[in-house]
């Protein structure tokens, strides 16, 4: 069974799905090997729902992208710039086509980490892949804020299970760190840099 941060795929079946997030009606392509097929995740769900969008503008990277729920969201809600990066290009065909039929411009590439990113964001935003463990996890979060601007927020989303509350005391060594919200065991969470 392949994880659906690599490229090894698993047999694909396609379908469509409808979610709707702060009564924005949205559609996505949805595929095997790519996480949340069944529909949208709880945790991204409550992610977007704890964003004030009234403040993000400027850049945004969707880091880790999927089938696209982030990226499209901010999008179809804020005058943001969005880019989406994702290491599988399963999902990033997804992308491709979640954003054409929800009517975003947005900007999809491929990026392992940040290997191929080459500008700073307002926000950076992500559920970040916890399987890959911690080594790579704490990579991806902390190289962060070599890609925010001045007072750049990075936006996550991570159960308690799956280290919340240490993650959240390791960020506070380098953002200012604030737990936006605690929702069944999901923790949101602020991290601006400094």
């Amino acid at each position: 069974m392949s994880h659906y941060f690599t490229n090894d795929y698993v047999k694909s079946d396609e379908r469509i799905i409808d979610v709707i997030v702060k009564d924005l009606k949205l559609k996505f392509y949805v595929d095997n090997g790519v996480f949340s097929k069944k529909g949208l995740d709880f945790g991204t769900r409550s992610l977007l729902e704890n964003i004030d969008t009234n403040q993000i503008k400027g850049n945004v990277l969707d880091f880790g992208c999927g089938y696209g729920p982030i990226g499209i969201f901010i999008k179809k809600n804020t005058p943001a710039n969005v880019d989406m990066i994702d290491i599988s290009e399963r999902a990033l065909n997804l992308a491709k086509k979640n954003a054409k039929i929800n009517n975003v411009d947005v900007n999809i590439y491929k990026s392992d980490i940040y290997e191929n990113v080459d500008k700073k964001y307002d926000f950076i935003i992500t559920n970040p892949p916890i399987k890959v463990g911690k080594k790579i996890l704490y990579e991806i979060l902390f190289k962060a804020n070599d890609y925010l601007k001045n007072k750049g927020e990075l936006w996550l989303v991570i159960n308690k299970n799956s280290g919340a509350k240490s993650l959240t005391k390791d960020l506070e060594k380098t953002y200012d760190v604030k737990v936006v919200k605690k929702n069944k065991g999901f923790y949101i969470i602020c991290a601006k840099k400094r």
